[in-house]
């Protein structure tokens, strides 16, 4: 029974008549095995966060977690699915150029092209589209000089959980010298969104929207059709719009914990047009607003709620994605000065990785695949005075109406920088190297 997401349930439902060809043998009436509403049942929240019989015993945060758990992309995956008759190459330089030039300029293009681009072109009116761009300028300076050091452990999230992560231990997309790959494709996204006028329909944020959504799509069909082993009922839809969130979320959500904290119930102006650049981001992506809240508690609740209700598992395949990707050289040179660059953001991530998923335990950190040396303490000690005291410095510059356009330029060109030292990013996936499903 679907009491307070009607409209996001007959959404999912439908998914089977929208695209049988992809999601015809999927039962979207039942539950899948990740999912669990069982106190006695270990789940993703740590027990140190607490708070989870809350969420257990809220129905409306169950009956959302429960339906998005189940939710595709339809249209993204309707495009997606020409690969039955047409290469991943010629899907991305279609979308590539109907991004650029706009869907007249590629020889016939096909409808599912025009539909998944006009979803993404039509502003819903839950968007702000002035706090969207406001929030991105506000947005800028943390993702020049704050970001690049905690990326790479943000990104490792996902992988922390077998149920979340395994579509990425399918495609093996995260091991060996791909795992580079897929972190800046990830890094470059999150970094491109922010610069001036990215996200308008011509910029290179709405075409990386494009392109990761479209991924995410490949993956869902080669899965679900092409790999012949994926278990709905254990895992549900691979990719669901759920485990978008979190990363989609995450600036949002330490905003949204912080004026919880001081006792708020609504953002102030600045961190509402943060909070709506997240959310437009978002919306790009495919994520339905249900999912993307506007306030402090709906942002929490989302964050929390799913890792709440989504089963703990953590085994060799999840430690592995987690060491490969913590190990992933990201920097396009080898100078010294880059190798120690490198060092220096890889530290930052261990220790952030192990601060946000081990409670501090550097033991527990090396159990999932992170290991912390007294190198990476050092480091972090000899750095830490200039990259926070830089931020500040920024942040506080950006506040004075004299400064503001310069310390605007100067994160714009940083960004840009960083842009350059990750690389061109490709956004594929190759079915034909996908391994068997647990």
């Amino acid at each position: 029974m679907t009491t307070y997401y009607p409209d996001l349930a007959d959404v999912v439902r439908r998914q089977a008549d929208a695209l049988p060809e992809v999601y015809g043998d999927v039962d979207f009436s039942g539950v899948p095995y990740r999912f669990t509403t069982d106190p006695d049942v270990e789940s993703a929240l740590p027990a140190w966060v607490g708070g989870r019989s809350r969420y257990l015993s809220d129905a409306r945060i169950v009956e959302l977690m429960t339906t998005s758990t189940m939710l595709g992309d339809v249209v993204a995956d309707r495009y997606a699915a020409l690969a039955a008759d047409h290469s991943v190459s010629e899907l991305i330089s279609m979308l590539r150029t109907a991004c650029r030039e706009g869907i007249d300029a590629v020889e016939d293009a096909p409808s599912e092209l025009a539909s998944f681009l006009e979803a993404m072109e039509t502003t819903p009116d839950w968007i702000d589209l002035d706090l969207v761009a406001e929030g991105a300028r506000l947005s800028r300076v943390p993702s020049a000089l704050l970001s690049p050091f905690i990326t790479r452990g943000a990104f490792i999230a996902t992988f922390t959980n077998l149920y979340a992560a395994l579509p990425m231990v399918m495609t093996g997309a995260l091991t060996g010298k791909r795992a580079a790959r897929r972190v800046n494709e990830t890094t470059s996204f999150f970094a491109v969104t922010t610069l001036p006028g990215a996200l308008d329909r011509d910029g290179a944020g709405f075409e990386a929207a494009a392109m990761v959504r479209l991924m995410h799509s490949m993956v869902r069909y080669n899965a679900l059709r092409r790999s012949g082993t994926w278990d709905v009922d254990t895992y549900g839809i691979p990719i669901p719009q759920l485990d978008q969130a979190p990363a989609g979320l995450m600036g949002a959500f330490i905003l949204a914990q912080r004026a919880l904290r001081q006792g708020r119930s609504e953002f102030t102006r600045a961190e509402r047009a943060t909070v709506e650049f997240h959310r437009y981001r978002c919306f790009l992506l495919g994520l339905p607003e249900e999912l993307v809240p506007a306030t402090p508690r709906g942002v929490v609740d989302v964050f929390t709620g799913r890792a709440a209700l989504l089963r703990a598992g953590f085994d060799d395949s999840c430690a592995s994605l987690v060491s490969s990707t913590m190990n992933a050289y990201l920097r396009s040179g080898h100078t010294a000065f880059d190798r120690a660059a490198e060092s220096v953001e890889r530290s930052y991530s261990k220790i952030a990785f192990m601060i946000a998923f081990c409670q501090g335990n550097r033991r527990a950190a090396a159990r999932m695949g992170v290991e912390i040396a007294a190198a990476d303490f050092a480091r972090i000690a000899g750095t830490a005075p200039f990259i926070v005291g830089r931020l500040a410095a920024a942040q506080y510059a950006a506040r004075i109406p004299f400064l503001a356009p310069h310390v605007d330029r100067y994160a714009t060109r940083m960004v840009e920088r960083r842009l350059a030292d990750y690389g061109k990013p490709e956004f594929r996936t190759d079915h034909t190297e996908y391994a068997v499903a647990h």
